[in-house]
């Protein structure tokens, strides 16, 4: 008895110590399966987005479409010409490229085009220079206005293909830098071996390689053989057909509001 009654007051002081740590072991065990039970896409300040935030991809080219009436197109243009009947090395022009398309049916539109190519020339042996000698590299221009048909090919949401055969006229510039007739010479495009100023007949064949950026943009590639029908004034008047080489590369923009 007087054993058990000694042993008392020390087991009661033991629990007391021992408790507020028992407590405190629980309360931290509580805090740290409540902070794992939290989702883990989710960040706890309040100005934080979510970890796995979704992507969400964008197709330009959902909405393309083949249905428009009407398109314009801008292009840089390249040009391939002989300035003279007779004169063996051909001009490499450039210049600028703008056509427009209505569309009639699915397949089939009407398409005109505006192309201006300017450069320079090496012209025929001459005594056309300031100082009785050569001219060099004068100066020559060709200025087109065509239409015709157009005919849409194979086609996707990616590209198409686009023939078109376009007829119209043509201005030749070639006499600009040549000098003002004189005893020696009285026509200068005679002794340049140039064709006269004139406006000429001219076809453009060929299409356009289309490449659609989105709903509206196409980036677009026109190869074309152009033909052109000039003559001369002096001599034999000769006249002849020539068929050169064209490249247009360039934006076209398509009008879908304005559906067929």
């Amino acid at each position: 008895m007087h054993f058990r009654a000694r042993f008392l007051p020390w087991l009661a002081a033991a629990a007391a110590l021992v408790s507020p740590a028992c407590a405190l072991a629980q309360a931290q065990s509580d805090s740290a399966q409540s902070s794992s039970s939290q989702p883990n896409n989710v960040q706890t300040g309040n100005d934080q987005a979510p970890l796995n935030t979704p992507y969400i991809a964008v197709n330009p080219l959902a909405n393309v479409s083949y249905d428009n009436r009407f398109d314009l197109s801008l292009a840089m243009a390249y040009d391939h010409t002989k300035a003279g009947p007779n004169i063996l090395e051909g001009a490499n022009l450039g210049g600028l490229d703008l056509s427009g398309s209505m569309w009639l049916m699915k397949h089939w539109g009407v398409e005109s085009s505006i192309r201006a190519y300017v450069g320079t020339s090496g012209p025929g042996v001459n005594h056309l220079g300031s100082n009785g000698g050569p001219i060099r590299g004068p100066f020559i221009a060709q200025y087109f206005a065509t239409a015709g048909p157009e005919f849409l090919g194979p086609h996707n949401k990616h590209g198409a293909l686009v023939a078109h055969v376009l007829v119209g006229g043509v201005y030749g510039d070639f006499e600009r830098d040549l000098l003002s007739p004189t005893a020696s010479c009285p026509n200068p495009a005679e002794c340049a071996a140039f064709y006269n100023d004139q406006i000429a007949p001219a076809v453009i064949m060929g299409g356009h390689f289309d490449l659609n950026r989105s709903q509206h943009w196409v980036f677009r590639v026109t190869p074309d053989a152009v033909m052109t029908h000039y003559g001369t004034n002096y001599g034999a008047k000769i006249s002849q057909y020539d068929i050169n080489a064209a490249l247009s590369v360039g934006m076209e923009y398509k009008f879908t509001s304005i559906r067929r």
